[in-house]
């Protein structure tokens, strides 16, 4: 093809919602993805093969100890995006300005709720975002109601969310990018880690990227792993990818780094140059700087009166306590279900005989707790020797675990006598973010509220490494919502 207009670097749900936007400008677009499309499989619906890491990649980074381990990273084009929950959450306006936490306070952001609202709107219709207003006090406002009605409870699910508010917890639908009907004709499974490879769950490869490969001016580059960009002065000159063991290099006027939190910090770590002797856009110091990864527990409600006769489970939330609760009434975070732990599943997480774990899978509930992590300028991405060192540095967990002490409370008084929960571990990056955070001083971000890199004219970061907090929901809407609003802004001011 000629020369791109606009590379896209990954195609997760930055790069892929990104290039939704950009699609129909007419702009020629190249989107490089390390992975290749995903084959539907028997494994794809198979719970122990998910779990027990069948489609992970062998790819080791290397913890704060220096000891190598495999990260909950995906390639394939959508990304990680191919196993999430489908869960498609606003972040409430309330995480947009400074917001005081047990453990500190987190810094606000350069843009308002309002500002990204408009987009917001978008990235629903674009993922088809199933919900309802008018169940949850937290919900920001909506300048119209969601795309598609909410996913059906199941009928334990509505007893359970029925017993929730018999004791005054707001529960309610949690968005979802689900076509349950669609989903479920290929078989009976929840959508929660398992892959959309037969159709129903609306991950960035089946809406933002297959809306963006309706236009003849895009092209997508599988098995594409980008490896260094070279940059001169205040511009990338080129991208370097090897493809089928071959270096290969491609440049373009406009570059956009959409790789997520993690891998994105690495590049511009690893592409240091004699201008830019710190890595690219780093005159700042703060690529890598500043991870975070929601905390996250995995709360599990057993009776063995009570058997779980469901098939997904995960369409209730309730964020009481998102705002409040805790000590001095400060936040605490969100609870939502989990998708449908099978015995398969238990066994794989927890090594029990399979007997057990069905046993224990059948006569539970299965619920998450999830709190916000704060930005520290110590928990960060670095290079070792060319390796991934992940060294984050969990905040905030007083509040985690008065959040899902509460959320045990409540259970128990529900009618489920026995409720354990297990924290997901450190070297699991299931919400990476905030490696490249937006803000509107140079010497304290990496980007700007438009996603351009303060120190690069021609490059733009449009992943997870831009949010300057985590919130306490899932970060995906907001993700694509900050790419089609970056989308927008290239096109009219770069181009």
């Amino acid at each position: 093809m000629a020369e791109p207009d606009i590379i896209i670097i990954g195609s997760g749900m930055g790069g892929a919602s990104l290039a939704a936007a950009l699609a129909p400008s007419g702009r020629r677009i190249l989107i490089l993805e390390r992975g290749d499309r995903m084959q539907d499989s028997p494994q794809a619906r198979d719970g122990a093969a998910i779990f027990g890491g069948y489609f992970r990649s062998d790819e080791t980074w290397l913890d704060q100890a220096g000891k190598p381990f495999h990260p909950g990273n995906y390639y394939y084009p959508g990304g990680n995006t191919k196993f999430y929950g489908a869960v498609l959450l606003r972040y409430r306006a309330e995480d947009f300005a400074p917001l005081r936490h047990i453990e500190g306070t987190t810094p606000g952001w350069p843009i308002s709720y309002d500002a990204l609202e408009p987009w917001y709107g978008r990235a629903e219709e674009l993922y088809k975002v199933r919900g309802a207003l008018g169940h949850d006090p937290t919900e920001p406002p909506h300048a119209g109601p969601y795309p598609f009605p909410p996913v059906p409870d199941e009928p334990v699910v509505a007893d359970l969310a029925a017993r929730l508010r018999r004791q005054g917890l707001r529960v309610g639908p949690v968005p979802l990018g689900v076509d349950i009907e669609k989903w479920l004709a290929g078989g009976p499974q929840t959508f929660d880690g398992f892959p959309n490879t037969r159709g129903g769950k609306m991950d960035a490869e089946t809406c933002g990227l297959a809306e963006a490969l309706k236009h003849p001016n895009v092209t997508l580059l599988c098995n594409a792993e980008v490896v260094r960009l070279h940059a001169e002065g205040r511009r990338v000159t080129a991208v370097e990818y090897r493809s089928n063991g071959r270096a290969e290099r491609v440049s373009a006027p406009v570059i956009c780094l959409s790789m997520g939190a993690v891998k994105s910090a690495a590049l511009l770590l690893g592409s240091a140059n004699a201008d830019h002797p710190a890595g690219l856009a780093n005159a700042s110091d703060q690529v890598g700087r500043n991870f975070m990864n929601h905390n996250i527990s995995a709360v599990l409600a057993f009776s063995p009166f009570r058997r779980n006769t469901s098939v997904y489970e995960k369409t209730i939330q309730f964020n009481d306590w998102y705002l409040q609760g805790g000590p001095d009434d400060l936040p605490l975070g969100n609870v939502q279900m989990l998708g449908r732990v099978t015995g398969d599943i238990l066994a794989a997480e927890t090594g029990w005989p399979l007997a057990l774990a069905r046993y224990v899978a059948d006569h539970s509930m299965h619920l998450m707790t999830m709190s916000e992590d704060l930005p520290n300028p110590e928990s960060r991405v670095m290079l070792r020797d060319g390796k991934i060192v992940l060294h984050w540095q969990r905040s905030n967990f007083r509040a985690h675990r008065i959040l899902t002490a509460r959320l045990k409370t409540a259970l128990r008084r529900a009618g489920w006598p026995l409720v354990v929960s297990k924290t997901f571990e450190k070297k699991t990056p299931s919400h990476q973010c905030g490696t490249a955070r937006m803000g509107l001083d140079p010497a304290r971000s990496v980007v700007d509220a438009n996603l351009k890199a303060h120190d690069l004219d021609n490059l733009y970061i449009v992943d997870a490494s831009v949010l300057p907090t985590s919130a306490a929901v899932n970060p995906s809407l907001t993700i694509a919502a900050l790419a089609l609003r970056a989308g927008d802004h290239i096109l009219r001011a770069a181009l």
